[in-house]
């Protein structure tokens, strides 16, 4: 079957959400495309925001992902979109608070800070420091990356190279509190720890 024949039931920014929710985490070295998602029920936050993009694409929206740059931490990939003039994302993720925005946010940057009080390592640590202008993915359609058995590792490197922009200054990064326990507790519930950044 198809891509676009599996896809057919995501028929909205939320079903395709519903559908990221509902498999586990790809705790694997592998980073999957979204036919690969589709075929073996999971997904990490690389396989994810492509498997969206590729997802909101066949809404009528263009392929894009952006990256969040965090300390420390993993850097997180969502896949946006626009409506009405403001951004919205999609993400998978393997605390419960990185996932799907509504589109509301007048700016990428805007959209970024909402990430930001709950984006923390298992140190308690809040991490997000940048984030990268969108990355149209349609730019790696010879390739296949929608569809391949191939292995698109080399698609997650290229979002390091593309430009990023700073969230906050480094006197604000000093003068950062640590996450409350209640927040913390209810981020990393339910989270595959294989799956997890392990702090210095």
């Amino acid at each position: 079957m198809e891509l676009s024949e599996l896809m057919k039931p995501l028929d909205s920014p939320v079903k395709i959400q519903e559908f990221l929710d509902s498999v586990p985490y790809n705790s694997t070295k592998r980073t999957l495309s979204p036919l690969l998602v589709m075929k073996e029920r999971m997904a990490h936050c690389m396989d994810g925001g492509m498997f969206a993009a590729a997802a909101l694409r066949r809404l009528g929206y263009p392929p894009l992902i952006v990256d969040l740059s965090a300390e420390n931490d993993d850097d997180h990939i969502i896949a946006v979109f626009r409506e009405g003039g403001c951004w919205g994302a999609v993400a998978k993720s393997n605390t419960t608070v990185l996932r799907f925005r509504e589109p509301v946010y007048r700016t990428l940057r805007e959209l970024a800070m909402s990430y930001f009080d709950l984006y923390y390592n298992l140190n308690g640590q809040k991490t997000l420091r940048s984030y990268s202008r969108t990355i149209d993915l349609s730019k790696f359609d010879d390739h296949d990356w929608e569809i391949t058995d191939e292995d698109l590792e080399y698609i997650g490197d290229h979002t390091y190279t593309v430009r990023h922009y700073p969230l906050i200054t480094p006197a604000q990064t000093r003068k950062l509190s640590d996450v409350p326990k209640y927040l913390y507790d209810a981020g990393f519930a339910g989270a595959d720890i294989n799956g997890l950044y392990k702090p210095e």
